[in-house]
């Protein structure tokens, strides 16, 4: 049992009828379903995946913080270093979020961006989750002044037209469900999950195809030497067609991604031998990602190589690489400080944007375990990588 104990008597009813409906999943499949098809199961399955239920996931109150939670001093590095596109993007400039968690980052990101005064004509959030739509809408009408909150809207998929601006992802490659893979005999196979004879998730492996085969050797290329044998890892094959998908028609605009993670030769490190998969509940990480199906998150590190090499196969330009400290040093943060403390009602909230800045720039917190990327096209995102380069890294 997990040291948490166990969830309340509704949410385990819950987490059942998901696990049924994997099972069933299982079963007509002929006895296994690929590890990316569990984990979108879980995360994804209408009404009753993680993301896709109503049970809160983000914040103190949540599974997990994200930066944009901790402080709106992170949304105020994120609208500095792209202000510079949004301009060049022109009068019609549109900014993308991809996904919008509470919607924390959106309230922030607007009001910095009308400080800065580069507000986009449209703020768009893709967000999939019904139920997360429906609380940032009743956030961002609540907190935001009525001219920004009429900027906002809501899609169901990519801007197929034409469009000019910026896209905008934080924390959303980690969520993607992602392909594992196990080297035996020198040959790529796929991580499965089946049933034991009680109806157990259980781990399997079936040949892999062409598609995830394509992906391993990839990364193999890029090592000193092959994957050995019973290494364990995810390769996000689909990654590629993923990107230019969210895209959608972006004809002149940059791409700014933040998440956690590593480049591709530390990522596949010998000591990594079962991959970095692992599931969030109420702030506390396990490895067991079959545990309570629909009421924890999954996720994996993101490989920022092949990031980079998605982007650039999309049609874009490299801008740069840093860890998310040096990425919010680099545009702004002291400033954005002395800005809010000049603010701050008395000591004990200055003491409070102090101890968030160390929350998002320590490398004991997320200030070396997330990483900034960025790329262009049209438009210039390079300024916003000036401080701790690590492109060299990819």
């Amino acid at each position: 049992m997990s040291p948490l104990g166990a969830p309340s008597a509704d949410a385990q009813a819950h987490s059942a009828h998901l696990r049924e409906v994997i099972q069933e999943q299982i079963i007509a499949a002929g006895g296994s379903i690929p590890f990316w098809k569990y984990m979108e199961l879980a995360l994804y399955t209408p009404g009753l995946g993680y993301y896709s239920a109503g049970a809160h996931k983000f914040g103190k109150g949540g599974d997990f913080i994200t930066a944009p939670e901790r402080s709106p001093l992170f949304s105020a590095g994120v609208a500095t270093a792209i202000a510079p596109a949004l301009r060049q993007a022109g009068k019609g400039a549109v900014f993308m979020e991809l996904g919008g968690g509470s919607g924390a980052f959106a309230e922030s990101c607007l009001l910095a961006l009308q400080d800065i005064g580069v507000l986009p004509a449209r703020y768009v959030m893709l967000e999939p989750s019904a139920d997360l739509r429906q609380r940032q809408r009743e956030r961002l009408q609540a907190q935001l002044p009525a001219e920004l909150f009429a900027r906002v809207e809501w899609l169901d998929g990519p801007i197929a037209e034409i469009w000019n601006g910026v896209l905008f992802a934080n924390e959303v490659i980690d969520a993607l469900p992602v392909p594992r893979f196990v080297i035996r005999a020198g040959e790529v196979m796929e991580e499965h999950v089946a049933l034991d004879g009680e109806g157990r998730f259980v781990r399997t492996e079936k040949p892999a195809d062409a598609m995830l085969i394509g992906a391993v050797r990839n990364i193999e290329r890029r090592l000193p030497e092959p994957l050995p044998e019973g290494y364990r890892s995810e390769a996000l094959a689909q990654l590629p067609y993923w990107m230019q998908a969210v895209v959608g028609g972006l004809q002149n605009g940059a791409l700014l991604l933040i998440d956690y993670g590593y480049a591709r030769s530390e990522f596949y490190q010998p000591e990594r031998s079962d991959g970095t998969l692992r599931a969030f509940r109420q702030q506390h990480v396990t490895n067991d990602v079959f545990a309570w199906p629909g009421l924890q998150d999954i996720t994996a590190s993101v490989d920022f190589t092949a990031v980079a090499e998605a982007c650039v196969g999309a049609g874009f330009e490299f801008s740069g690489y840093c860890s998310q400290s040096s990425f919010l040093l680099g545009n702004g943060l002291e400033r954005h400080l002395q800005a809010a403390e000049a603010q701050a009602a008395d000591e004990v909230a200055r003491h409070n944007l102090r101890q968030q800045v160390k929350h998002l720039t320590l490398p004991s917190e997320m200030g070396e375990r997330f990483q900034a990327i960025g790329f262009q096209r049209g438009v210039e995102l390079d300024a916003a990588f000036l401080l701790g380069d690590l492109s060299h890294h990819l």
